[in-house]
């Protein structure tokens, strides 16, 4: 397998070129914004599945009307402490970012938030939403639903989606703690990542589709669920809570990322917040969230560590340095973010596990 040259970027360079294919895409300029932004965030904290990786699939989409270009936006207050951000199936990043502002306004009120992000395309990383949650002094869970790609545990077809749940609490550094997982033993966009270098992926990531671990990341045909039977019943809960509790498609009826990229996809996102003041008080809170994060790090490491990082700890330290120094991003996408093409009609019609 070979192994595709880096090409370094700066912060500023990267969002403009995302920005400005979004924008040549079709996407409005401010929902382009917001989208690069995240996109951007998620290559410099190094989670670069979800990074310049995805934007030709975004293009195309867009280009072809599978995202509401100008989306009638709704946010519906059901009662003191929810409410439910209807998104058009709009561009998922751009909506469920607007959903944050009356998830911290409900929170600030009521104490607790409980808002859902109904009817919108791809979101990316949980870590982005949560960050800025924390970073309005908010104790926070997000979760959202996937394409269905996982074999449950016992079975040998898929039906749940990697199905991701994140965490996020305020603290006294510039860093808040943020934890942010797929309930699969490795998110699907790390194996586009993969792809997209030329690496081979773990045996314990995938199968084949013969059900056989695989090390091949073009010969996925279903992912695990991470920790067996625990980490199947947390993509169910995350379904649940994502996807039937806001009356959208659930399970083996999520649509996928690929099957028709002209029509939107419906996905399902939720916020569940909590202010601290309302309970021990939120000084003390995040004098305690510091105190577990020093401890942590200074924990003895075992042998073959160097040290003890408390969840999330790598991306923050990744995010400061890529800040100063930029990142890296495979040559072919870097080439096709420069060109004047929009996409490649690389998506249309494939399957799940396309590249």
């Amino acid at each position: 397998m070979t192994k595709e040259k880096l090409i370094p970027v700066t912060e500023e360079e990267l969002h403009k070129l995302i920005k400005d294919k979004l924008i040549l895409a079709g996407l409005p300029e401010e929902a382009a914004h917001e989208t690069s932004n995240h996109l951007t965030y998620a290559d410099m904290i190094g989670i670069h599945s979800h990074g310049a990786v995805r934007v030709e699939y975004y293009s195309e989409r867009i280009a072809k009307g599978g995202v509401t270009h100008n989306p009638h936006l709704i946010f519906e207050k059901t009662g003191p402490a929810t409410g439910i951000y209807y998104g058009d199936n709009g561009q998922g990043h751009y909506i469920a970012n607007l959903a944050i502002e009356p998830t911290i306004e409900l929170a600030k009120e009521a104490g607790v938030a409980v808002v859902g992000v109904a009817n919108v395309s791809h979101t990316g990383t949980l870590s982005y939403y949560l960050r800025k949650l924390a970073e309005a002094d908010l104790l926070a869970v997000a979760m959202t639903q996937s394409d269905p790609m996982v074999v449950p545990f016992g079975g040998a077809e898929v039906y749940y989606g990697t199905n991701p749940i994140g965490f996020g609490a305020p603290n006294n550094s510039e860093h808040p703690l943020i934890f942010d997982m797929a309930t699969t033993v490795q998110a699907w966009g790390k194996i586009l990542d993969a792809r997209s270098k030329g690496r081979s992926i773990p045996d314990s990531w995938a199968v084949d589709d013969k059900g056989a671990p695989t090390t091949d990341p073009n010969a996925v045909a279903g992912l695990v669920p991470i920790a067996g039977p625990k980490g199947y019943g947390l993509m169910m809960m995350v379904d649940i809570f994502a996807g039937i509790l806001l009356d959208l498609p659930f399970g083996g009826q999520v649509t996928s990322m690929y099957h028709d990229l002209h029509s939107g996809r419906d996905l399902g996102q939720t916020y569940i917040v909590i202010d601290p003041e309302r309970f021990g008080g939120l000084a003390q809170f995040k004098d305690k969230i510091s105190t577990t994060m020093d401890q942590l790090n200074a924990i003895k490491p075992a042998t073959g560590f160097d040290r003890v990082q408390y969840p999330g700890q790598g991306s923050n330290e990744r995010y400061a340095e890529a800040l100063k120094e930029g990142t890296e991003i495979p040559e072919s996408i870097y080439n096709y973010l420069v060109s004047n093409d929009v996409h490649y009609n690389n998506y249309e019609g494939r399957g799940i596990f396309a590249n």
